[in-house]
């Protein structure tokens, strides 16, 4: 017990380090001596025990020398139900009811750094409450599938804006006394034959869009903690691929944390082990017994065995356990950062059109709103695969609507309009694609007639979008096109509320409606920041973090005909896990990643292809007029100053966006542009901002396939800056070289 206190107080000197750091050492790496004495003192048994699953989410330390376990929390926007140790059931507490907070996409559409480390600490503080050492996330992912079950998870599909939110949700996270655990490590951007894809993919194309974010966050913000992904990369599975684990992560990143596995998602013994893997979740089966035979066989050197060991101790040592007896002392979910989900939420919904400006909602001689849409009235904490919430409470968008109008004298009336698509559905393998419910849509275009402005609730949920499956396509599900027009053809006051995680159809809702808004899986506080945007309480500020496709066939993925792969065993290695059955077997797909650099909008640019909505799009209720560019080329880096003028008469934010391109293309093969930069920023109404911006001439470096490394080319560089990818008012070219 003296040991255990002992090693407490070590590892809280270590979070005050962490915490009052500006940069300086690492917190992993101050403890090498503490931590070589500890292996000294450690049986071969015991190291090998603490390289598996010890239950479903912790894996073991050494009670003998007080290393305390470490605890898992799943998932990346909310901590999840306590569970029985060793299954799915929820344990049944009355104080694990969390904040539920808006996922991985509605934090991307931000575009915010800072928001992204406040949605960290909010999540940190959670964790502690509950006794939590490392949280399974972020998860980031580049979104390179408009279908994707995951995208709602994932960021975006530009490595830019994922990897900048990475280090802000990273740094909120560690910064506040939990590690975090990137997923998933890497190239997991398919659910269909996740857990036997082989992925085929250029080394430059790897370099350039799938691995940054988890470079940035390894690189900048220190992170403790990878899993690595269930797929395959050039035929090795990422849980004992050493050209992933060894050496890019460990050797060219430095990165001195812990590498696990996904649940279920480690294939071998001394390949995992050498390759970099600590701990196989959630079982033992082959970083057990198995792998404790193969070191007294001699196939594994106890040398490797002790430097895994060592990586798990950096980050036992660098995160403070919580005692048991305090954790889940109280309801997790606190006003702190119940705010925090608010913040995150309203600051991330879209407005993708305002004709004639029907929004925000003009009150006077308004008597009755319609409401309409199953989406208006369900909670999106839970459902489908995979990682959920709890949520102590989640405000519908019915309930926000009201809440914000109650005393107001004006009735809101709600109508379901389309049938619930339940998991029940998804498990009977019925598609969610089918005709509208001709009862409930004659119900909805009632009392739409009746009412003068109509506000329909549509989109995808959590049961359509899921993790371990694609979705089939990217249509509205439920005969939503066929209410929408209905309802517009009976009153042509009509706004479109989507709650998605991904990109979708929305070609007959544009013809049919003037105003459009995405509103995200957005939290506990969904329902109330919709509503403050509908009422004008604040200004739209969300930007599309990936592009929006006037159809799916023009995605690259769908236009090159490598997506979906004939293989497909409607199997996944997760449920078969929860649902102990035994797994699928190792042959799987490839998925040759044919569009190479050319992902999201690079690719639409490239190709000449128009989608339906751009990436970085995102309306306000003002308009910012950008102005008085100057732009210099610097010894190692080009700025950029210029103006953003608030023309309205309400305070908004915008996202500034700057993208760069080569002039002179194609000296090397280069898209059209790529995001370099951007800011979110805060405009007063009226009011004019100056804005400065420096980029680094190192981020205009491209990856050399002949060299295997990162490659500058002199030469002239096109600029465009403004708040989207297609609204860039400020541009010109610069020619750009090194200094001599």
């Amino acid at each position: 017990m003296n040991k255990m206190r002992q090693l407490t107080a070590v590892a809280a000197m270590a979070l005050l380090t962490a915490c009052g750091s500006s940069g300086g050492g690492s917190p992993l790496m101050q403890h090498e001596e503490e931590i070589t004495e500890i292996i000294a003192q450690m049986t071969l048994e015991e190291k090998v025990n603490m390289l598996h699953g010890k239950n479903m989410f912790s894996s073991a330390g050494v009670e003998r020398l007080g290393i305390a376990d470490i605890e898992y929390a799943d998932g990346p926007f909310g901590i999840r139900e306590e569970m029985e140790p060793n299954s799915w059931n929820p344990l049944g507490l009355t104080t694990d009811s969390a904040t539920f907070f808006p996922t991985g996409s509605a934090l991307a559409a931000t575009w915010s750094r800072e928001l992204a480390r406040a949605y960290g600490k909010g999540m940190a503080i959670e964790a502690r409450l509950r006794g939590k050492d490392m949280i399974l996330g972020p998860a980031i992912n580049i979104q390179r599938l408009p279908t994707g079950g995951r995208t709602y998870e994932y960021f975006s599909e530009d490595p830019v804006l994922s990897a900048a939110l990475a280090v802000g949700y990273t740094q909120g996270v560690q910064e506040n006394g939990v590690a975090v655990c990137l997923k998933h490590f890497a190239l997991n951007n398919q659910e269909n034959d996740r857990g036997t894809v082989d992925v085929k993919v250029s080394n430059r194309a790897m370099r350039e869009i799938y691995l940054p974010p988890f470079e940035a966050a390894v690189k900048e913000a220190n992170a403790y903690g990878v899993m690595a992904a269930y797929n395959k990369v050039e035929g090795d599975w990422c849980s004992e691929n050493a050209m992933l684990l060894d050496q890019i992560l460990r050797k060219e990143w430095g990165f001195k944390g812990i590498v696990i596995s996904d649940w279920g998602g480690t294939h071998s013994s001394v390949k995992a082990v050498t390759a970099g893997l600590n701990v196989e979740m959630p079982g033992q089966q082959y970083l057990g017994a198995a792998l404790l035979d193969s070191v007294k066989a001699g196939k594994v050197d106890e040398a490797i065995i002790d430097e895994r060991v060592r990586e798990l101790l950096r980050v036992r040592f660098a995160i403070t356990p919580v005692p048991k007896e305090e954790a889940n002392q109280i309801v997790t979910s606190q006003p702190e950062q119940q705010q925090i989900a608010y913040d995150v939420a309203s600051k991330s919904i879209v407005l993708l059109k305002n004709d004639n400006n029907l929004l925000p909602i003009k009150q006077e001689g308004l008597k009755r709103i319609a409401v309409i849409g199953d989406n208006a009235i369900r909670t999106q904490g839970l459902g489908g695969v995979g990682a959920g919430v709890k949520a102590r409470y989640e405000i519908t968008p019915l309930q926000g609507l009201q809440n914000r109008l109650e005393g107001s004298g004006i009735e809101v009336k709600f109508a379901q309009g389309y049938r619930h698509y339940s998991g029940r559905d998804r498990w009977q393998r019925i598609s969610p694609y089918c005709d509208a419910d001709p009862a409930l849509m004659e119900e909805a275009v009632a009392l739409a007639r009746e009412s003068d402005l109509v506000i329909f609730v549509g989109g995808n949920n959590r049961d359509v979008e899921t993790e371990g499956s694609d979705r089939e396509s990217i249509t509205l599900p439920l005969g939503q096109d066929q209410l929408i027009e209905a309802l517009a053809a009976a009153n042509p006051n009509l706004v479109a509320v989507m709650v998605t995680g991904a990109p979708l159809d929305l070609n007959r809702v544009v013809q049919c409606t003037p105003s459009i808004l995405i509103s995200w899986f957005n939290g506990s506080e969904a329902g109330n920041a919709l509503a403050d945007i509908l009422l004008g309480h604040i200004a739209p500020s969300g930007k599309l973090p990936f592009t929006f496709p006037a159809k799916l066939e023009d995605s690259p993925a769908y236009n090159l005909k490598v997506y979906p792969q004939v293989a497909n065993s409607g199997e996944d290695i997760f449920v078969n896990l929860v649902d102990q059955r035994e797994g699928t077997a190792a042959a799987g797909p490839v998925a040759p990643y044919a569009e190479d650099i050319y992902v999201g909008y690079r690719w639409y640019e490239h190709k000449r292809i128009s989608p339906l909505f751009h990436f970085g799009h995102g309306l306000s209720y003002v308009f910012f007029r950008y102005e008085n560019m100057v732009a210099n080329v610097g010894a190692d880096a080009v700025s950029f100053d210029f103006t953003v003028t608030n023309t309205g008469d309400m305070d908004a934010d915008d996202v500034v966006q700057i993208y760069m391109g080569r002039s002179d293309f194609p000296v090397t093969d280069r898209p059209f542009k790529e995001l370099k930069d951007f800011r979110r920023i805060t405009i007063k109404a009226g009011e004019t901002q100056k804005v400065h911006f420096e980029i680094p001439i190192e981020k205009l470096r491209h990856w050399d396939e002949a060299q295997n490394d990162w490659v500058f080319k002199p030469g002239r560089f096109n600029y465009f800056v403004g708040n989207s990818s297609q609204f860039s008012p400020l541009g010109s070219s610069l020619e750009i070289s090194l200094p001599e």
